[in-house]
């Protein structure tokens, strides 16, 4: 059996190896939770062995951004992101340099501050930082997302156990979402993103023109974007390599037409946003615009994510995962996207992905025209269930069963 410092040890070389696939002469940036501290060393340290040229950290205070969210004035949360730290984050991506963001802050952590404050700040970065997100996802910069346990976290998930049980409770959990509980958890990987690659392939060759969803709660149909590409497991870099973005990931995914989508959606699970919770939520969509929506908790932050901008009330991204997958399997609710949405299939308001197109170089601009969403934001949901149906309709009108039951047909 593995100790502890064993697993510790293989999460790390496997978030640096195949999360990251650095590169020698690469420079990294990882972004993390002051509380991620011992783990955030480690990885560093496996960098280096890599051959990673320098290592750079920003340091996550959920403590600190909370003073701000609630002292700064408006005026500042509005343009919180300075000139210097768009300049660090450009000489990364323009020298395919990489990033890594360590996911583990409480989920509640910004609860009770108004969430128009903290997505002042989200807007921000995300109007700032549009041409560092269009260079990553167009593979000009590898990155990752990895989950580490911090005790505000864990006590979220597992509030019957004591503070060590429960952080420990989550490092088990977690371990077994990456495969590091496995004899070779690299070689596990590479099993895994095979089998998602050749799902990709099958989903590409068939080249559905709409996907029919109906469960409870759930009687939606979403026309995909004709030019429209399936994507899953490892993502090519614009420079030779291949990377694992999530990890863990579970899912394949691909672009919605952004006037396409008619019908109604329920939740599944609960979604983490603007640093609250937002619990069993519809929403209803007419050619393809948010027209109606309802939320039994979070009612107020839901309303706030989806007025950052047009494009958030429409869908970016139509992604596929079977119920019966690991982290579904698990039982249990991470109330962490990273996670929920690898355990289940999900929606993403707001911009579409453009490693999810087959034509390469769409500009922003162009997106509208071509009815792609664009927008500042991206918020994936989970509406994944065990009673879950989809049927894919060709260009013909014929259909077929994709998902019965929760899962592939």
């Amino acid at each position: 059996m593995k100790s502890f410092e064993e697993k510790l040890d293989q999460y790390a070389e496997l978030v640096v190896k195949i999360g990251l696939n650095i590169q020698k002469g690469q420079r990294l940036l990882i972004n993390s939770p002051i509380e991620a501290a011992d783990f955030t060393r480690r990885l560093t340290k496996y960098a280096y062995e890599y051959g990673c040229k320098r290592v750079f950290v920003d340091w996550v205070d959920t403590g600190l951004n909370r003073i701000h969210y609630l002292n700064a004035s408006e005026e500042v949360l509005k343009d919180f992101i300075q000139p210097w730290e768009i300049d660090k984050f450009n000489s990364l991506a323009d020298q395919n340099d990489c990033m890594l963001y360590i996911a583990g802050t409480d989920p509640a952590a910004y609860a009770n501050i108004p969430p128009e404050r903290i997505m002042y700040v989200q807007k921000n970065g995300a109007d700032k930082l549009k041409s560092l997100a269009e260079k990553r996802l167009r593979g000009d910069m590898p990155w990752a997302i990895i989950g580490v346990p911090t005790e505000a976290w864990a006590a979220n998930i597992f509030p019957d156990l004591n503070k060590e049980e429960a952080v420990a409770a989550l490092w088990e959990a977690i371990f077994k979402t990456v495969r590091v509980d496995q004899p070779d958890p690299i070689a596990a990987w590479e099993e895994h993103s095979a089998a998602l690659t050749k799902k990709v392939d099958y989903l590409n060759e068939q080249n559905f023109k709409t996907l029919h969803y109906k469960s409870k709660g759930t009687n939606l149909s979403i026309d995909l974007h004709p030019d429209h590409k399936w994507v899953g497991g490892g993502h090519p870099s614009t420079f030779g390599t291949v990377y694992i973005p999530n990890l863990p990931t579970e899912e394949v995914f691909t672009t919605p037409h952004k006037y396409g989508v008619n019908g109604t959606v329920a939740s599944t699970k609960p979604l983490s946003a603007l640093g609250n919770l937002i619990e069993n939520f519809t929403i209803t969509f007419k050619e393809g615009k948010v027209v109606d929506f309802s939320a039994e908790k979070g009612y107020e932050t839901l309303k706030q994510l989806i007025s950052m901008d047009e494009g958030m009330l429409y869908l970016g991204e139509v992604a596929l995962v079977p119920h019966d997958s690991p982290i579904s399997n698990s039982g249990i609710i991470f109330n962490n996207t990273l996670y929920d949405e690898n355990a289940s299939c999900h929606l993403a308001l707001g911009n579409a992905i453009s490693m999810a197109l087959k034509t390469k170089d769409i500009s922003s601009e162009e997106y509208e025209e071509k009815g792609i969403n664009h927008s500042s934001g991206h918020t994936d949901f989970m509406i994944g269930s065990a009673d879950l149906e989809i049927e894919a309709e060709y260009h013909d009108g014929k259909k077929v069963p994709l998902f019965r039951n929760g899962n592939w047909a």
